[in-house]
């Protein structure tokens, strides 16, 4: 779609304004088309170079066992009225390492997933993560992966740039590689890696004390990870992106719950997240193989998740078993709707979904 075919931008479905009304579906349509031709290029490309498609369950015993992330439960009655509980995935990544270690050496996942507690422009309830691995291949392929998919989602759009926000970006250029402490040191002014011990611990009050000269407020029980991600979020997100994409690399092993330790520094991860216009589009891990250590991870984030949110998920014993087959492998997840919305130069997410999920009445929480 050319530019000038592009319906106005900027505009938001109104309160009460049905998406399947005449009216809203025509200022969507050429939207959603584009959605469909970036849909069809995007697996040429992936089909080009040798990758499997497949499909992971939605249904999971484990829907991930990541701190912040929901999501929805449901429940598998047997023939004899037994019942089970099960969730919708927050992301195809359990099924699909099973996948590498079951021999599958490049797989990609068109997959429908879900997370609860997320609504905004920039999230939505159900939505389409595009994933993708490749075994015995370092996580560096995957940022000219990106790089590639970012000009070929602007090319099938017919844009030459992507807005959103007041940020715009040249999605044609070679995308900047910037390491997380560089970030907050050129976006935050903040020495992050003064905060964190020769083993990688952070120093939770050096780091809060960072963010109050910055003019930040934190709370008295704030983990070093807490004021790492006000100080990410408030000062180095909205920045990335801006005049060609970012990617940001090299995280705190704290802040890398599925990634590999870095060779040579056991205080950083080999992981990334691409950036557009301060969106975050993709995030990607040299993925950690070693079931013991993974165990200990997702014990320690599903004992903060039952601190704040009261709630923890199973953790999935078929991929802890699954992890010592798998070659080193490097795996990404990408928001395909975010892409899509910046290619065609909407301004949410729910603007370039066919048909957006509705919003329930909700109880006083």
């Amino acid at each position: 779609m050319a530019p000038d075919a592009r319906p106005p931008q900027g505009r938001v479905t109104p309160p009460g304004r049905r998406w399947w009304s005449r009216d809203e579906h025509l200022r969507r349509r050429p939207w959603l088309l584009a959605r469909n031709r970036i849909t069809a290029a995007f697996r040429g490309w992936f089909e080009q170079r040798g990758f499997v498609t497949v499909e992971g369950a939605a249904l999971q015993l484990s829907p991930g066992n990541e701190t912040h992330l929901h999501a929805f439960a449901t429940e598998e009655i047997g023939p004899a009225g037994g019942r089970g509980r099960l969730y919708l995935h927050t992301s195809p990544e359990f099924a699909a390492k099973k996948l590498i270690a079951a021999g599958e050496t490049r797989i990609v996942d068109f997959a429908r997933v879900f997370r609860n507690r997320e609504r905004s422009a920039l999230h939505h309830p159900e939505f389409t993560m595009l994933e993708w691995y490749r075994a015995d291949e370092p996580y560096e392929a995957l940022m000219e992966d990106c790089a590639a998919l970012l000009a070929l989602a602007a090319a099938t759009a017919g844009t030459e740039r992507f807005g959103h926000r007041g940020l715009t970006m040249d999605p044609f250029a070679k995308p900047e590689r910037l390491s997380v402490a560089e970030a907050f040191q050129r976006h935050a002014g903040v020495d992050l890696m003064a905060t964190r011990g020769a083993e990688g611990a952070g120093d939770a009050a050096a780091l809060a004390s960072a963010a109050h000269a910055i003019g930040l407020r934190t709370a008295p029980d704030d983990s070093w990870s807490d004021v790492y991600s006000r100080i990410l979020s408030d000062r180095v997100e909205p920045r990335l992106g801006a005049g060609r994409a970012t990617i940001l690399c090299e995280y705190p092993i704290s802040e890398a719950a599925l990634a590999r330790p870095k060779p040579g520094d056991p205080r950083l991860a080999e992981r990334f997240e691409l950036y557009a216009c301060g969106v975050e589009l993709a995030n990607a891990f040299a993925e950690l193989t070693d079931p013991v250590e993974q165990r200990r991870r997702f014990e320690a984030d599903m004992a903060e998740k039952q601190a704040i949110y009261g709630e923890a998920y199973p953790i999935d014993e078929e991929l802890l078993a699954a992890l010592p087959l798998m070659p080193p492998t490097s795996g990404i997840a990408l928001g395909f709707d975010r892409l899509v919305m910046l290619a065609v130069g909407a301004s949410c997410v729910a603007d370039v979904i066919w048909t957006p999920v509705a919003e329930p009445a909700m109880t006083a929480p």
